[in-house]
């Protein structure tokens, strides 16, 4: 009879998980060997649960299915929570397998007794202990089927160690998924079709989810260019493809006053797989909410976006070709760099963006650039975009992967170079680096606690990540990975292109000014 650790990891493979994302320990040990009799699983160490969750977000956002994350009890997956946060808000699946203590250990409260439910639940999962170790096959396909959604989900089983060390009767697999939400009800093609035929100069159409790949961005634009309509992209979307061919739709930005001027006048909004939009942060004076006052909303399912289009007779729209901005020259800036980006992107790239305050100018300049991919900030937990270009490059090992990276986000889960070295993923890092935490800068401002003439000296430091200056390169070389440092655009450039042109993992630590 096969051992619970062989039953897990069966019945991932049965569900079309074959990628594990791992940082284990003791509790999980049965789970590691177990590994040597399976294959077709692919096991990725990462240094921090926080790269392991971040990569299975990453992962899933590319191949539209779930890899498992392998986490050491609670304060494991605790460690990884953030990016599981940013993971949910992608509704992307993730199934994590957390080790816990043997059953009858847990009565001890040993030191890393934790409460794992309330921790796995927190980023709305999904969240399954089987009382046996007959139990596992059950519980493991649930967690599966769960987290495939729709939408996407984070799912969590707790291994208890006894059940992963003991004998498991491979139980019958469930026959029909659980936890599946089916949304919001929508309006429907017709009723979408009339209220644009009536309203279209005055409805707003919001894309998100699956709604921002190819087809829905060109039925969007065929929409807008029949009734008038304005569309706009969520602010943080989890694949959002760009460059030729693709029509360039704004996202809505960010500062909440700048996406009130973008969605004023608007009297409908239809939703397209995303939610009504909200400031990221409350302000002294400020609405919460950024729904037009009076505006009605409503939800169009994203697999009816081309039935709507062809409902309204809106035939294709013609993109005007539009070719990579020009290589800049001289010191590098917040606004050159991404020309730098812009100019060199190769074919079918992936980008990892969380470039923050740096990465301003990115949409401009990448508008041109050959049809690509890219995955954002969705949950705003800061420290996702190399975990997740970790992910991409696992997802698509034949696709380039850049991940554009503010430098102060870029700590919090510096590790994963490692892991990029350690499995020779073709990525190229660029680091912004301005030696502060620039948005932060902003907001001490936006958000009354200071004007710009009276910050202290203590509240600067507090944003200020200079003093000593952080060495990138250092630090990319001590995981392994080569790196290069570049002060001008013309270095940025040739530096890029050199990185793209070698297999593997590359740093590039870019200088450059704050952008406020």
């Amino acid at each position: 009879m096969a051992s619970g650790a062989d039953t897990v990891l069966q019945r991932l493979l049965a569900g079309g998980v074959d990628v594990c994302f791992a940082n284990p320990g003791t509790s999980e040990m049965h789970f590691v060997a177990a590994l040597d009799n399976t294959p077709r699983m692919r096991a990725v160490l990462c240094l921090f649960e926080g790269v392991a969750t971040g990569a299975a977000d990453g992962y899933a956002r590319i191949t539209g299915t779930p890899a498992a994350t392998l986490l050491h009890l609670g304060p494991g997956l605790a460690n990884g929570l953030a990016n599981l946060h940013n993971a949910r808000r992608a509704h992307t699946p993730v199934v994590n397998v957390v080790g816990d203590h043997a059953t009858h250990h847990v009565e001890f409260d040993a030191p890393l007794q934790s409460d794992i439910e309330a921790l796995a639940g927190w980023p709305d999962g999904l969240v399954f202990r089987p009382q046996t170790a007959d139990a596992l096959t059950a519980a493991v396909d649930a967690a599966v089927t769960g987290a495939v959604g729709p939408p996407g989900r984070v799912a969590t089983v707790i291994l208890p160690a006894d059940h992963s060390w003991g004998p498991a009767e491979q139980g019958a697999p469930l026959a029909e998924p659980v936890g599946a939400d089916p949304g919001p009800g929508g309006i429907g093609v017709q009723a979408a079709a009339e209220l644009l035929r009536e309203y279209g100069s005055d409805t707003v159409v919001l894309l998100g989810g699956s709604a921002t790949g190819p087809a829905g961005l060109s039925a969007a634009a065929r929409i807008a260019e029949a009734t008038g309509a304005r569309p706009l992209v969520e602010t943080f979307p989890a694949r959002l493809a760009r460059g030729r061919g693709i029509p360039a739709i704004e996202r809505l930005a960010y500062l909440g006053e700048q996406a009130e001027q973008q969605l004023a006048g608007a009297t409908r909004l239809l939703l397209v797989g995303t939610r009504a939009p909200v400031a990221f942060f409350a302000y002294p004076g400020r609405a919460s909410g950024l729904v037009p006052s009076g505006a009605q909303v409503h939800v169009l399912d994203p697999a009816e976006l081309d039935a709507l289009a062809d409902q309204l007779g809106a035939a294709p729209v013609q993109i005007s070709p539009a070719g990579p901005p020009a290589l800049p020259k001289g010191p590098l800036t917040a606004a050159n760099w991404a020309d730098v980006i812009g100019a060199l992107l190769p074919d079918d790239a992936i980008i990892s963006d969380e470039a923050n305050t740096s990465g301003m100018l990115l949409p401009a300049a990448t508008a041109g650039a050959p049809a690509h991919d890219v995955l954002t900030l969705t949950g705003g937990a800061i420290g996702q975009g190399l975990p997740v270009a970790v992910g991409a490059a696992v997802a698509a090992p034949d696709r380039p992967v850049i991940a554009l990276q503010a430098d102060g986000s870029a700590l919090y889960t510096i590790s994963a170079l490692w892991t990029m070295a350690r499995e020779q993923l073709d990525i190229t890092v660029v680091i912004l680096n301005n030696n502060a935490y620039a948005i932060l800068q902003l907001e001490l401002a936006r958000v009354g606690a200071a004007d710009g003439n009276t910050i202290g000296e203590k509240a600067r430091s507090l944003l200020d990540i200079g003093r000593p200056d952080i060495d990138f390169v250092s630090i990319a070389e001590g995981f392994g990975v080569p790196a290069t440092r570049a002060g001008t655009a013309e270095e940025l450039a040739e530096q890029f292109a050199a990185a793209l042109a070698e297999p593997g993992p590359h740093l590039i630590d870019a200088a450059v000014p704050t952008f406020f």
